[in-house]
């Protein structure tokens, strides 16, 4: 090994990849079947993975793409993250990561009003933030129990078990919603409401908000909307809650792993949540320990779009679930669940069962949940660069 170690040098190599990304090969040859002694060199391994890495991707800014949570990621994000794996920063510790910190609050400071809060920081999704906020809530309020609707994420049930706290599931009133009338006391609890629950896309009332000893709002899937003039009143009264969880590799389309976790009392929440050590400059808060700038690429697009950017492209997702799920609900081969909440449209065929319709759809194009015992399609309106009428032109061709 030379002092001058190639592999660590900027070259020719990562323009090779570009090019890979814009032309895919299509041949794949098999990988090793063994750790090899002596490796192939990047120029082959990059040969030898796009075929599988690229070709055999799901790509979620296909025009038929529209089954899951998971949007397509703008261009600014793969250069930044290309920066971060260069630089390899480590919020951990202040030394190795001076502007991604500095990034990091900046975002924080520009969304955090937006809910109410006051403060926070990123983490690697809303699992580890779901889980961040009820540590707080059982650390800083001494919570006895944790409550929340049977569509909650399973987030938050792994959290409860994590931290030892006995776990309510309350049943779903016919809207899909927390069911009010079955909370019973919860004036010592941690209550957790879902902004956008998974399979329908459903927000549980807001209005229960400050009710409990602790209020945490999962809103992962949804909570992009309190951006957006035409939707923000989706989620009055989210700016009472005592805690916020967003993913911004959903609605904010930032690559994984993004999430936000938002306090409205930091000063209350943080200490909480704190450790330090020796080794430590200043406390490290939350879960984890080293994480990466994932802060940078969503301050890139923050700059870049703008929030008008950011809204009009949620704003055009959700006008799209609207279109889609009117036109099914006009055919009469087709059960609508009901109109969408927030992008999610769920349906079912008449003619056939939702499995053998699922199996004749393009792969992407629609996923599956199963509602109260039967199982539905499910439509998420993550991807702006989806084709609509195409997609209507190939339900009604293969429901007839």
């Amino acid at each position: 090994m030379t002092k001058e170690d190639k592999s660590f040098i900027l070259n020719a190599g990562l323009e090779h990849a570009v090019d890979l990304l814009r032309n895919p090969p299509s041949t794949q040859d098999e990988l090793p079947n063994s750790f090899s002694e002596h490796g192939i060199g990047e120029l082959e391994t990059l040969n030898l993975l796009a075929p599988h890495v690229l070709g055999g991707a799901t790509y979620l800014d296909s025009s038929n793409a529209l089954a899951h949570m998971d949007p397509p990621t703008p261009w600014i994000t793969w250069a930044t993250t290309l920066w971060n794996a260069r630089l390899n920063q480590n919020l951990l510790h202040p030394a190795t990561a001076p502007f991604a910190i500095k990034a990091e609050r900046k975002v924080i400071d520009w969304l955090a009003p937006v809910f109410g809060m006051n403060g926070g920081h990123m983490c690697s999704g809303s699992t580890v933030a779901n889980l961040t906020a009820l540590w707080a809530a059982r650390d800083a309020k001494k919570v006895d129990k944790i409550v929340a609707s049977r569509a909650a994420h399973i987030s938050i049930e792994k959290a409860a078990k994590i931290l030892g706290l006995p776990y309510e599931q309350i049943s779903t009133n016919s809207e899909g919603q927390i069911d009010p009338n079955k909370l019973g006391d919860i004036s010592k609890a941690c209550l957790v409401l879902t902004a956008g629950t998974t399979a329908t896309g459903v927000i549980d009332s807001l209005e229960l908000v400050g009710q409990a000893k602790w209020t945490h709002v999962d809103a992962a899937w949804a909570g992009p909307l309190r951006l957006s003039p035409e939707h923000a009143d989706l989620l009055d009264g989210i700016e009472r809650a005592d805690s916020v969880a967003i993913s911004a590799h959903k609605w904010l389309f930032q690559p994984k792993d993004s999430a936000l976790i938002m306090f409205r009392q930091p000063e209350i929440a943080n200490p909480a949540i704190s450790f330090g050590d020796g080794y430590l400059a200043a406390p490290n808060i939350g879960v984890q320990g080293s994480r990466g700038a994932s802060a940078i690429p969503l301050l890139a697009t923050m700059i870049t779009w703008g929030r008008k950017g950011i809204t009009e492209r949620i704003d055009h997702s959700m006008l799209m679930a609207t279109m889609l799920a009117t036109e099914l609900n006009k055919d009469d081969n087709i059960c609508l669940w009901a109109m969408p909440k927030t992008g999610v449209t769920v349906f079912r065929p008449l003619t056939m069962s939702t499995e053998e319709l699922y199996q004749r759809l393009p792969e992407g194009m629609f996923s599956t949940c199963v509602i109260d015992d039967n199982k539905w399609l499910r439509s998420v309106a993550a991807n702006p660069l989806a084709d609509i009428d195409k997609i209507l032109s190939v339900i009604q061709k293969e429901i007839q």
